[in-house]
């Protein structure tokens, strides 16, 4: 008998197993390695929306707590995970200056922007109207993460690298059984893979599709992230991953040509000096139709629960709803609306009736 069966181990699952542990809880997690979103992100965490100069919703409360929990996995499974790391955004034009001006005026965001303007002095990066530098962001080496969260799970006997069967699941009273495994609770941390979930396939999760390059650039000499039409960042040994694309139809983890050529002619409007792609990527991000994550308890089926829809910014996002979600469960402590799944329970009764 385990309290927890947690299905999926990207960021979300990581999260969730925190709370547990923390808590004192014991739980078993289900891994087939099928989603990609978690391995192939950027990792960036950045409180602002560079295409608006807008803040990221709840970007203070987040960071609030995702920053102490990056650190503390840090020192828990003792290797570096959080990259302080500048953004700087390149200004198109002088418009774009100004609004960058305007935007650091709201209080909401003037501790992130950066007044002091950045002159361009890289003759590889092409940025005549100059760059505005985001505080407080930085970078999460999200691969090695899992890497090293899945080894911790597994030398402490708690993962099952297979895939996990729904068929298999019997209720009874206030327990699940799967297989010769019982619990209290199932919590589904999948990603997209959520889509293939008869109990949880009714959520308006609309994975996006997003590819980054991997690129050799010697004399690009950049030690920030960059933001134009595309993301730079610098990954060590004149190495760089640059991205990302958004595709909302094609539902594969394969790279294409066409997201090859999309990067590449972005990319090559913003650097001036010869580079090498080394590698391509794809995942599908969980995005959700209004921009929010999952996170509540089935309608029908108390046991089970779900945390998902984390979009682009699982970084940031995964530790407060992770959080928001075991309290929910073990001391009933109220869901916010905005990602609360009863939000969505028309189409629940739609999809059952």
């Amino acid at each position: 008998m385990v309290d927890y069966i947690i299905v999926g181990l990207g960021l979300a699952g990581i999260a969730f197993c925190e709370e547990l542990e923390a808590a004192g809880k014991s739980f078993i997690v289900f891994e087939d390695n099928s989603q990609q979103s978690s391995t192939v992100a950027g990792g960036l965490y950045n409180p602002v929306v560079l295409k608006r100069f807008t803040p990221v919703w709840n970007a203070d409360e987040q960071l609030e707590v995702a920053l102490p929990f990056y650190e503390a996995l840090e020192e828990k499974l003792n290797a570096q995970f959080d990259e302080k790391l500048p953004v700087l955004r390149r200004f198109a034009a002088v418009e774009e200056q100004n609004l960058w001006f305007e935007a650091a005026d709201k209080p909401k965001l003037t501790r992130y922007l950066d007044t002091k303007l950045i002159h361009n002095t890289n003759e590889s990066i092409n940025a005549p109207f100059s760059l505005g530098k985001v505080n407080e962001t930085g970078r999460i080496f999200t691969e090695k993460l899992l890497k090293a969260y899945r080894n911790y799970l597994t030398a402490k006997n708690r993962l099952q690298n297979e895939r996990f069967q729904y068929e298999k699941i019997v209720f009874t009273n206030n327990e699940v059984h799967y297989g010769k495994l019982q619990a209290r609770h199932i919590v589904f941390c999948e990603g997209f893979g959520v889509k293939q979930n008869p109990y949880f396939s009714y959520l308006p999760l609309n994975g996006t599709k997003g590819e980054l390059l991997t690129i050799k650039a010697p004399n690009l000499k950049v030690e920030e992230v960059v933001k134009s039409a595309v993301f730079i960042i610098p990954i060590g040994n004149n190495t760089y991953r640059i991205g990302a694309t958004y595709n909302w139809t094609d539902k594969t983890n394969l790279p294409t040509e066409k997201a090859k050529k999309e990067l590449t002619e972005k990319l090559d409007t913003l650097i001036n000096c010869d580079y090498e792609i080394i590698d391509q990527v794809a995942g599908i991000r969980p995005t959700v139709v209004d921009r929010r994550p999952l996170v509540g308890i089935h309608p029908a089926h108390s046991q089970l629960a779900v945390l998902n829809g984390l979009g682009t910014r699982g970084v940031m996002i995964a530790p407060t709803v992770a959080k928001q979600l075991y309290n929910h469960i073990e001391n009933s402590a109220v869901l916010p609306e905005e990602v609360n799944i009863e939000r969505f329970k028309d189409y629940f009764e739609k999809n059952t009736d």
